[in-house]
């Protein structure tokens, strides 16, 4: 998992509330348990006029110009605007696998389905919550100025304005340590691996009936 120290980018705004899992990678791409290829189908129902099957050519397929993700001003966001219970519904891991393949860093909301949230984390995502009046706000500046961007600081545990207004947010100490660090679940277990080994080489002595 890459490390996240800092990002500064473009926010695209999702302005619709309660996007749920299906949304976000829809049931027929999750055939695959590869963490990569989602990217294409991220909100594939909303972003295309078609529908979108598995191993398809996404390039070829038409798009609903007014999706906020086919806009050009949005193209090369790493941040997601969103609103209130984001990544409800189902609590498949594809979705964050989903965002993060698209590029996707960062989703910022007023709440999120607890599944969702703790999924981001473990994918290298970093979901902040705000106070709802802050994400209104955010969302006005957003659609009022092309090309606005945020810079957020996780050591810091700060979203900077363009202004140079700073914006506190809360996060978990071990889940930013793990962010700032990428570790996902298999690098805090590979972190121990001496320990590990050594316990193997003990347990085969005392036990050597478990290993035949």
């Amino acid at each position: 998992m890459e490390k996240f120290i800092k990002k500064t980018s473009i926010v695209a705004p999702m302005d619709r509330a309660n996007v749920d899992t299906d949304a976000i990678i829809p049931k027929q791409f999750l055939k695959s348990i590869k963490r990569s290829g989602f990217g294409p189908n991220l909100f594939d129902e909303w972003r295309y006029e078609d529908v979108g099957q598995p191993d398809s050519d996404n390039s070829a397929r038409p798009l609903r110009k007014e999706f906020v993700l086919n806009q050009p001003r949005y193209q090369s966001a790493h941040i997601l605007l969103a609103r209130e219970n984001f990544g409800c519904g189902s609590s498949r891991e594809h979705a964050p696998w989903a965002l993060k393949d698209y590029g996707f860093d960062v989703v910022i909301a007023p709440s999120f389905a607890d599944i969702f949230f703790n999924n981001c984390f473990k994918n290298g995502i970093v979901p902040i919550v705000l106070e709802e009046a802050v994400v209104d706000g955010l969302f006005k500046d957003v659609f009022a100025t092309e090309g606005y961007q945020l810079t957020v600081d996780l050591a810091a545990q700060q979203i900077i304005r363009p202004n140079g207004e700073a914006i506190l947010f809360e996060v978990d100490t071990f889940r930013k340590h793990c962010l700032m660090n990428g570790l996902d679940d298999i690098g805090l277990t590979l972190a121990y691996q001496d320990d590990i080994k050594a316990y193997e080489v003990k347990t085969k002595k005392t036990t050597p009936w478990l290993f035949n």
